[in-house]
């Protein structure tokens, strides 16, 4: 599974097995101390992504805190898209302890250079699309972040332990919806079986490529940033997540869905070519998403002026 890193200009065998005894060792790296410039490549692209991710992932859920069936049901979304902002937060500044800008990084956002997680250029089509977000699509996130809870980066380590906790309360809400509309009304259960026919295949392709066609595992595996392969922790996903969509008494579209003879779900081929369509922009509301995006920064440009004209009428006079 790992592959021998590249090594840099400048950078010596002996300080790439040093760093690796460390990781051996379970040490956390810290912000100060020496890394392979790979090492801190593929964690500033990591880290950002998943900031954007949850910076455009307030976007689909955002849009039905007006049509809220309760004030309940409103208070609860108004919370959890509040936490996905505050999550963006806590990875921006992650990924500014490697040396990354915030300006940079917020500018290949809105540039469409960096990518964000392609669950988030599907459309909510109705109320229960938010339910099935909280339940399958942050199930799917839990599963991915607990593993990176444990990674060899302390800021990113430290920042998932946060993150996690908030993200397991989105998952029990979203489940609690679902579950509540799958044993009400036959037009409840329906909608209940429609967002989950719209959501099972994008939940899947979420937790990334099979392990066979994903390019960066083999290195962030050998440095202790991926803990477990994108293939392990979607099998985790699926064997927790049929048996209680099943107990809910609803239907996976899955005509392959078996359990093998170890117990564990195995689900049928996924269509892969709309995973990287959507990625790359050819399918799905990245326009969209990206147009909105561009519109709230530019609508927040005089809060950054305000504060620049704060920060040099305060800076200390030489």
């Amino acid at each position: 599974m790992t592959e021998a890193a590249r090594i840099h200009p400048g950078e010596t065998p002996e300080q790439h097995a040093a760093f690796e005894a460390r990781i051996q060792r379970g040490e956390k790296i810290e912000p100060g101390d020496w890394m392979p410039a790979e090492y801190r490549r593929q964690l500033i692209r990591m880290i950002s992504q998943h900031a954007h991710s949850e910076v455009v992932g307030m976007l689909p859920e955002g849009e039905w805190i007006t049509r809220a069936p309760s004030l309940r049901r409103k208070l609860i979304l108004m919370a959890k898209v509040q936490d996905e902002a505050g999550h963006g937060q806590y990875l921006y500044h992650a990924a500014e302890t490697l040396g990354a800008t915030r300006e940079a990084m917020l500018d290949a956002l809105l540039s469409g250079q960096a990518k964000y997680s392609s669950i988030f250029n599907y459309p909510t089509r109705s109320w229960a699309d938010v339910g099935m977000i909280g339940w399958l699509v942050d199930g799917a996130a839990i599963k991915n972040q607990t593993m990176l809870a444990g990674c060899s980066y302390g800021p990113y380590s430290r920042a998932m332990v946060r993150i996690c906790s908030e993200e397991t309360f989105h998952h029990k809400q979203g489940k609690e919806m679902i579950v509540t509309y799958a044993r009400g009304t036959a037009g409840q259960r329906q909608m209940a079986q429609d967002a989950l026919n719209r959501w099972w295949w994008p939940a899947l392709m979420m937790l990334g490529p099979h392990d066979a066609d994903s390019p960066n595992s083999g290195v962030l595996t050998r440095w202790g940033i991926k803990l477990k392969s994108n293939d392990e922790v979607r099998q985790q996903f699926l064997d927790e997540h049929v048996p209680e969509l099943l107990e809910a008494g609803l239907s996976i579209p899955d005509p392959l869905l078996h359990q093998d003879e170890q117990g564990h779900w195995r689900h049928g081929p996924i269509d892969w070519s709309e995973f990287w369509a959507v990625v790359k922009g050819e399918r799905g509301l990245n326009r969209e998403r990206l147009a909105t995006r561009q519109q709230a920064h530019q609508d927040g440009a005089w809060v950054r002026e305000a504060m620049s004209a704060y920060a040099a009428r305060t800076a200390p006079t030489a």
